[in-house]
């Protein structure tokens, strides 16, 4: 038999081999995975979903966000620039119009909402489960045209880089309220929601610097770590946390809503604070 052909009867012509690449292999099926992967863009929905309504919830309501004896202050309402802010809670100034449409901490609820929208991983969060696109690994984009984050509105998620400084300067004015929270009628104290505020701070902290746009910021541009020891080993700081940023980005929504839960309730006189000193 000659080579490159394939047998035939007898009496008949060699029959071809099969060309080579001729092109994709035709799959009916929307994808061969056995898996349930709807599970996790579905999961991230209702997540997702129940954190936003929360949360607006909780910022126009605009009460129980304050308790004076021990310095509370919630998150959601830090840094309180409404007219209408309780003086101790207002560290910057009241400016804002009082009015109900008008969360008291308008300002910087609007950078951190931005900050997270725009950030990696939330994109790939809400981009699977929100858009479909794609709704999980090996299978196929929900839409006809894909154009990524090369025009409008996607590529307005290049502002995250700036967004991370506001982003920093968030995270300070939340560490000096957990500072402040070191309080009692007497002086010095602490309680469980002082541990509460200081435990939410730390990890807001290791959200924000966690980001990508900071490991770039940090050693993204150098040529050569080894003329730069100090930045190099800050860069290796940063590159483990950011392999936990997904982590974290659930994480400190699950401590902003706990830190919140527990100022409102002892705001509105429905528990006592818990004091280990003072």
């Amino acid at each position: 038999m000659a080579s490159g052909t394939v047998d035939s009867p007898a009496g008949t012509a060699p029959t071809p081999p099969p060309a080579q690449g001729s092109g994709r292999a035709q799959i009916g099926a929307r994808t061969l995975r056995t898996d349930n992967w709807r599970k996790a863009p579905i999961l991230t929905v209702v997540l997702l979903v129940a954190w936003l309504t929360y949360s607006v919830v909780r910022v126009f309501m605009q009460k129980w966000y304050w308790v004076d004896d021990y310095h509370y202050l919630t998150p959601f309402y830090s840094p309180c620039f409404s007219t209408e802010c309780t003086d101790e809670a207002a560290m910057f100034g009241r400016f804002l119009p009082g009015w109900p449409i008008l969360p008291y901490a308008a300002l910087s609820l609007t950078v951190l909402g931005l900050f997270r929208l725009t950030c990696y991983y939330y994109r790939r969060a809400y981009y699977r489960s929100f858009w479909g696109s794609p709704p999980a690994c090996a299978v196929p984009d929900m839409h006809k045209r894909y154009h990524g984050e090369s025009r409008f509105p996607g590529i307005l998620q290049n502002t995250h880089r700036y967004f991370f400084y506001f982003a920093l300067l968030l995270s300070a004015v939340n560490t000096i309220d957990a500072v402040l929270a070191f309080h009692s009628p007497s002086g010095f104290g602490i309680g469980l929601g002082t541990l509460i505020l200081v435990g939410n701070v730390i990890l807001l902290w290791a959200y924000t610097v966690s980001c990508h746009s900071c490991r770039h910021i940090i050693g993204g541009r150098l040529r050569h770590f080894s003329k730069h020891p100090l930045r190099y080993r800050a860069w290796g700081w940063v590159s483990w946390l950011n392999k936990r940023h997904m982590e974290l980005a659930w994480t400190t929504l699950a401590t902003l809503l706990l830190t919140d839960l527990y100022i409102m309730a002892v705001s509105a006189g429905w528990i006592s604070d818990l004091r280990l000193v003072g």
